[in-house]
């Protein structure tokens, strides 16, 4: 795919036009995945971009995700990459053909960024270095002539019902088209603030309902706060929401926090709970999955003969971590001062089961400045799906976080920035031509 290769520009404008110092083909409104790469491929194929960031640096939440390390996306198919997107899948088909997994691998390697390949087919940059991936893009932005203005986006202007341009915290900013790629409410600080909702709704846009996703989760507090501070590692998450199958269930690690559950498995977690209104979610961790239930009876057993003398709460140091036990011996109903050497088979398998289902009540997602990504945004149905236009308004074009698209962890929802911002640079450019 010649993605990449500079075309001459067909774009013909009055002379009084390009001759205004504020004036240009295409602004791009937000500094981050989305908006650096559509400006630069904007940029590259011959237009007069501007991009318009309120931080004071560019891909500030990009150099944030992944613990700093930047999943930049999947080494996986397009029908696969679709799979793992619940919410607006089919919507954003168009998009990840026209620029795939693949292409983003692609991309970046010609950036000069070397990639590694994780578990999960997760990628990264073989730094570890999310800044690496947001450097690269800036590097790319402006060799290709970009001009960026550090200013907040206040308001589009639109002229006899078409749009004329970007009020802006320091002028107005003169254009054909615009790319909205402000991202959405997570991360704050970073300027993700919900700007683009704002000026999307005033010319007509519904935006969906705004949630956490990729988030830690409000869980039985009495419990996880007795418990805070302790990461447990290789263990089993379910998450339950009352049916016949887990709606989520993984390895990994989870860390128990004052207000519930958090870490790597929480977060992934999270993505799979969507309607807190009607359904009840509740966790149940497998203490032990590299044992079954006979397995960890017979250590158990073990355990029981070596500290036969002992009070039930001095027994279980071997087995569990120490801010655990005193939980796992309430909820066992054997008294704490019991002696090892007088519990009953009964109550032994009692134990077993509690450490192979420890069960955990779900009361909803934590705040949503604390969430990696914002589910909801601007509704699909207002947006042409090859181009990332806008359906109410000409010129008008959607890129990243803002729209109502969302995935699970893995790379999808930077996929998803990519192959929105690549679908509304090609489709600006085409606008700006007629």
């Amino acid at each position: 795919m010649e993605v990449f290769d500079r075309g001459g520009s067909s774009i013909v404008w009055s002379e009084e036009l390009k001759a205004e110092s504020e004036w240009y083909e295409i602004a791009v409104v937000g500094g981050g995945a989305a908006g650096m790469l559509s400006a630069a491929i904007a940029a590259r194929c011959g237009a007069r971009v501007l991009l318009i960031e309120r931080n004071d640096r560019l891909g500030m939440k990009l150099r944030l995700t992944g613990k700093g390390r930047c999943n930049l996306t999947n080494d996986c198919s397009t029908s696969e990459a679709i799979e793992n997107i619940p919410t607006g899948g089919r919507f954003l088909q168009s998009a990840l053909s026209g620029f795939s997994p693949r292409d983003t691998i692609d991309l970046f390697a010609s950036l000069g960024v070397p990639l590694k390949t994780e578990r999960g087919n997760r990628v990264f940059p073989q730094s570890d270095k999310a800044s690496d991936i947001a450097d690269a893009l800036i590097s790319f932005a402006e060799r290709e002539g970009a001009s960026v203005r550090r200013c907040r986006a206040q308001r589009l202007q639109i002229k006899d019902g078409r749009l004329a341009g970007v009020m802006t915290s320091s002028g107005a900013v003169g254009c054909k088209a615009v790319i909205l790629a402000t991202g959405g409410m997570s991360y704050p600080a970073t300027g993700s603030t919900g700007d683009g909702y704002i000026m999307a709704r005033d010319v007509g846009h519904e935006i969906t309902t705004l949630r956490a996703s990729l988030v830690p989760l409000l869980a039985d507090p009495d419990t996880c706060a007795r418990m805070q501070g302790l990461t447990l590692k290789n263990i089993r998450l379910s998450i339950h929401d009352g049916g016949s199958k887990p709606v989520f269930e993984d390895f990994g690690e989870l860390l128990f926090t004052h207000f519930g559950l958090s870490g790597p498995l929480t977060l992934s977690a999270s993505a799979h709970m969507r309607d807190y209104k009607n359904k009840k979610y509740y966790a149940t961790i497998d203490l032990k999955p590299a044992l079954d239930e006979n397995k960890l009876d017979k250590r158990i057993l073990r355990d029981f003969e070596k500290y036969s003398n002992r009070d039930f709460i001095n027994s279980l140091g071997d087995l569990l971590s120490k801010l655990m036990i005193p939980v796992i011996v309430d909820r066992s109903g054997i008294p704490r001062d019991t002696k090892v050497h007088s519990i009953t088979r009964e109550q032994r398998l009692r134990l077993v089961r509690l450490i192979k289902e420890f069960h955990i009540d779900i009361n909803g997602p934590g705040n949503i400045d604390e969430a990696i990504i914002t589910a909801g945004g601007v509704k699909c149905s207002g947006i042409n799906p090859k181009t990332m236009e806008s359906k109410l308004l000409s010129g008008l074009f959607f890129a990243g976080e803002i729209i109502d698209a969302d995935a699970y962890t893995g790379g999808y929802n930077l996929q998803i920035a990519w192959s929105t911002a690549y679908s509304a640079a090609l489709g600006a450019l085409e606008y700006v031509k007629t």
